[in-house]
């Protein structure tokens, strides 16, 4: 019996202990981070406001979803990073490191498993069984904040912290309560001050996503579905903000494939709209690259410095 209150005391102990420190780490990271002036919008002063359009994987957030490739000899799985994957995945099956392997599109076993919600029961549900991108959010704040926070943190920071309207257009296919789940952890966790100012959320592989987008009816794949997405993300702006010339948009992604479709969309907007001003950023693990869509040209910047404050200098 004795043992047994030891035991419970050293346990109630160690409890308090941890949450006492994760109490003390946020408070320090909120004295350090959030009292300052909360900034208007560039052109607040004539009317406009900036919207913020993010890509999450390797853009905002690291995380350590797997995407899972199957050898074509015996279908042993292989698991590959979001970044590995996007270095590699254009050739994968045809030639290079993972020529013998091959892609299985399967929402339930395929490679984007992981990338997907699960369908809990009830009782999951009561017992606190929590998607997969929530526990790779709680496993990436585990980690030193170097470690998590990727290329367009500071910009996805900035946007939050002065309530600017944020998207979140990603390639995951969760559903959008599960994307508002992952991030109230991080505001939780006190990396953030508050709730991000949600304008639209669109992982664009979700069934239901895809449907709305119209790619169930139409053969589109990631980059084409970002591209409806941040159509319907601008049209949805103006009715609920109102027109004005000096709207901003800017969409920051960090895989090459999809950056040429996201200016074709910000080029089409411009067409459309062309007082507005309209954005992309290519971030990079060294630096970045922002395009600017013009009327008649697009205008590139490239930095290499290693400050990400210069990325949201030039956008802001």
């Amino acid at each position: 019996m004795l043992a047994c209150f030891k035991f419970i005391f050293i346990y109630y102990a160690i409890m308090v202990f941890q949450r006492k420190k994760k109490e003390a780490k946020n408070r320090a990271q909120m004295e350090f981070e959030f009292p300052r002036d909360r900034e208007n919008d560039r052109n607040f002063h004539l009317g406009g406001k900036s919207f913020y359009f993010f890509d999450l994987d390797d853009n905002v957030v690291f995380l350590s979803t797997p995407i899972v490739i199957f050898n074509k000899h015996n279908g042993a799985e292989h698991f590959l990073t979001s970044h590995q994957f996007a270095r590699h995945n254009k050739i994968i099956g045809k030639e290079g490191l993972y020529k013998d392997y091959t892609m299985d599109f399967c929402d339930f076993n395929g490679s984007f498993r992981n990338f997907r919600d699960q369908d809990f029961s009830m009782a999951q549900r009561i017992t606190g069984k929590r998607q997969s991108f929530v526990k790779d959010i709680e496993h990436a704040l585990n980690n030193q904040d170097h470690i998590w926070k990727a290329p367009s943190w500071n910009h996805f920071f900035h946007a939050t912290y002065n309530n600017r309207p944020v998207s979140i257009i990603t390639a995951r296919g969760h559903r959008e309560e599960t994307i508002r789940d992952g991030i109230d952890l991080i505001v939780k966790e006190g990396h953030l001050p508050n709730t991000p100012n949600f304008h639209t959320i669109y992982a664009v592989s979700n069934p239901e996503t895809r449907e709305r987008l119209g790619g169930c009816r139409e053969d589109y794949n990631v980059p084409e579905l970002k591209y409806k997405a941040i159509i319907e993300s601008v049209e949805k702006a103006i009715k609920e903000y109102g027109y004005s010339d000096y709207h901003r948009f800017g969409m920051s992604d960090d895989d090459p494939g999809n950056i040429d479709l996201i200016t074709d969309a910000m080029v089409e907007l411009k067409q459309k709209f062309p007082r507005m001003s309209f954005f992309v950023i290519q971030t990079y693990d060294n630096g970045f690259e922002r395009r600017e869509v013009l009327t008649n040209e697009i205008k590139t910047i490239v930095s290499k410095s290693e400050s990400r404050l210069d990325q949201l200098n030039l956008f802001a």
